[in-house]
């Protein structure tokens, strides 16, 4: 079987630049308009009228209610009580105390170590201050 070509047939194409423009102008529009449509749909989907509890609930959830918390009546504080708030304070000045005297670094400081002296040698309320205030 011998291969015989066919002649082609040719065919002419004829452009209109009117109806080329026309054509690329309404594929702009209907474009523009499925975009449109396709927003609008969205957006009324989104927002519809029966999410509108969920978006409550939502917010509701997003933003904690801070409820009012009564406030009891304290009665006075008893003595014993007190007694116990007194020796918390002495027994955290007493460990400040001792950590300013075995702080290395009050070793060159001169009011810490005039004021560490006078505790020691005679104890007061002024003394224990001022160790406090000057010793780190």
């Amino acid at each position: 079987m011998p291969y015989r070509p066919t002649p082609r047939r040719s065919m002419s194409i004829q452009l209109n630049a009117l109806q080329l423009t026309g054509s690329i102008a309404l594929g702009l529009w209907l474009g523009f308009l499925a975009i449109a449509l396709t927003c609008w749909l969205a957006s009324s989907f989104i927002f519809n009228e029966q999410m509108a509890p969920v978006a409550q609930a939502i917010e509701q959830l997003a933003k904690p209610t801070v409820v009012a918390q009564p406030v009891p009546d304290i009665p006075p504080q008893s003595p014993l009580f007190e007694q116990y708030e007194e020796n918390l304070r002495k027994n955290e000045q007493a460990q400040r105390l001792d950590q300013a005297r075995s702080s290395n670094r009050n070793l060159s400081n001169p009011k810490c170590q005039f004021w560490l002296q006078q505790d020691q040698t005679a104890p007061s309320e002024k003394s224990r201050a001022n160790v406090l205030q000057f010793c780190d």
